[in-house]
């Protein structure tokens, strides 16, 4: 178990720093153009970090037992990681697409794109390597939010063993 909540706690670092950044950056140009489509959209991506700050509170909580977990933390933990793993199984399907698909993918780009130029120094390889980036981001948010429900079940049994 130690390794797991080593690993889950490196990934829910990596989330909250690659994801939240970006996203508190968006979400604050979106509030200035206030477009209620893109702000619903960018408020869905803030479950990545939020489950990863989450999952820190937990990881805190099963390190040093004195420290209570909150009572809104593991309905968070499970609910918010579920629309994150919805966004890491898109990315990986997503990403999966593109690096399969490359050649046809950059056809399409650099014909129909609204920003055709952008494509026409690009080459298959450098499509097929996004793709393979996407992947691994997907990933990364599908191990996290697994490893971090599967350590709130941890956390409850050895919780539900101490009382008995």
């Amino acid at each position: 178990m130690k390794k797991s909540l080593k690993v889950a706690h490196i990934l829910s670092w990596f989330n909250l720093f690659f994801w939240g950044i970006p996203l508190v950056i968006n979400l604050l140009n979106t509030l200035l153009a206030f477009n209620p489509l893109i702000l619903g959209a960018v408020v869905l991506f803030c479950s990545i970090p939020l489950h990863s700050y989450a999952a820190l509170q937990l990881h805190k909580s099963i390190r040093r037992p004195e420290v209570k977990l909150s009572h809104n933390t593991p309905a968070g933990i499970r609910f918010v990681g579920l629309i994150a793993l919805f966004f890491g199984f898109f990315f990986l399907v997503t990403g999966m697409a593109v690096a399969r698909n490359t050649s046809m993918l950059l056809d399409m780009l650099r014909e129909q794109g609204p920003y055709k130029d952008m494509y026409a120094g690009m080459s298959v390889g450098d499509l097929r390597k996004i793709g393979i980036m996407v992947i691994v981001l997907g990933l990364i948010i599908i191990v996290n939010v697994v490893l971090n429900l599967r350590l709130l079940r941890w956390y409850y049994l050895v919780r539900q063993s101490d009382a008995s």
